[in-house]
């Protein structure tokens, strides 16, 4: 490097995503805390740069209007990397711009669309995913993943991937999750979406592998059984507009009247909605890491979720485990929590300890500590001294 400033891009486009955009917003903010001597170039949409601007003196926001997944962003990004003199790039995903020629690290979340290429548009949006995950493995110096799980689901599919380089770094809980909204908040969303009594609860994205179907299929067997009467189920996340076919099974199932959906929600609102939750409901087919689990025990709620994938890692012994197959095996779960006042508390006391395990702050020093390896310069001593667990 020959004593130069280092330059890191980090392509930040996906800043208001949901998941990935989760990583994203944590990965930067954590980053302007801990380094305020390496310049950061930040790849974002107009609409944000002038939030990225505000970060720190380091963090230099540019815009790329190209868009996720398109042509452009393989011409486009290079480019940037080229004029700015950029020693290094991380891309929060399995997409690594084809001529890109500067050292680079990935982050791939999960496999999810070569294990269920059903849910992609057509067969050329899976040859793509493919191809360029196969692209960025081979050619980034580095691959962060979010589990063990991603981890083995990658050498599945690319066994010819270098064990050594892949290195797992978990995700943690957004603060404006953990911080408690203050009775007042609670009170007001309680008033505003009508909340009288209990209810199961669901936050996440709407999309086929959550596996909401079951789950509302499952909540339709509990209200027959006797002391569930009044229970409602509550799902967040999303456009209304992708509720259709979710409607359609609440009618199906003969539920109408007690579910209720909600679209994208305030992370106060969300807070305040996963204390009010009488059990908090998770049953995925599939997951890179599976952060809503998390929240929700930070929270003090009891959770259900799946067996499989990388829940299990996730939540250790602080959840119920049930199989997302199953719809009687998801209502016995849920019964279970809902009826069992000392596996309730069992529950919460477990879901505090094993949130602890989890820190962003750590997460990123240990990113921060790849990069630095990556350019052959020493790793911070603060990155050296606390390790992910």
């Amino acid at each position: 490097m020959g004593g130069a400033p280092v330059k890191i891009a980090i392509d930040a486009r996906k800043w208001r995503d949901y998941g990935i955009g989760t990583y994203v917003r944590n990965l930067v903010r954590h980053l302007a805390q801990i380094d305020r001597e390496t310049t950061y170039f930040l790849f974002c949409d107009r609409a944000d740069e002038a939030t990225l601007r505000d970060l720190a003196a380091n963090f230099v926001p540019v815009v790329d209007s190209s868009r996720g997944y398109s042509l452009r962003e393989h011409v486009s990004i290079p480019a940037k990397l080229h004029r700015l003199g950029v020693d290094l790039l991380h891309s929060p995903h399995y997409v690594l711009p084809l001529l890109c020629r500067r050292r680079a690290v990935v982050t791939i979340h999960d496999c999810i669309h070569l294990l269920f290429p059903e849910y992609l548009p057509n067969r050329m949006a899976l040859l793509y995913a493919h191809k360029m995950m196969g692209h960025a493995i081979a050619h980034s110096a580095t691959v962060f993943t979010v589990s063990e799980a991603s981890r083995r689901d990658i050498l599945r599919f690319y066994p010819q991937a270098d064990p050594d380089r892949l290195q797992v770094v978990p995700n943690a809980i957004d603060p404006s999750i953990l911080e408690h909204p203050g009775e007042e908040e609670m009170e007001r969303v309680k008033e505003r979406y009508q909340i009288r009594g209990r209810f199961v609860l669901y936050a996440g994205n709407i999309k086929p592998h959550k596996n909401l179907d079951r789950l509302i299929d499952a909540f339709g067997l509990l209200k027959q059984r006797p002391g569930h009467e009044d229970l409602k189920l509550l799902i967040i996340g999303d456009e209304t507009s992708k509720y259709g076919s979710l409607r359609r099974r609440v009618e199906a199932a003969g539920v109408r009247h007690d579910v209720r959906f909600f679209g994208f929600v305030p992370d106060k609102t969300l807070s305040a909605l996963y204390r009010l939750a009488s059990v908090f409901a998770f049953p995925s087919l599939y997951e890179g890491f599976g952060l809503p689990p998390l929240e929700a025990m930070s929270s003090g709620t009891p959770v259900v979720t799946s067996r499989i994938s990388s829940l299990p890692e996730v939540v250790g012994d602080a959840a119920v485990l049930v199989d997302p197959y199953a719809i009687e095996d998801i209502a016995d779960g849920l019964d279970r929590v809902l009826s069992d006042e000392a596996l309730r508390q069992a529950l919460v006391t477990r879901g505090h300890a094993r949130v602890a395990q989890f820190s962003w702050e750590r997460s990123v020093r240990a990113i921060h500590d790849g990069y630095m390896k990556v350019l052959g310069l020493p790793a911070p001593a603060h990155a050296a001294a606390e390790r992910i667990p």
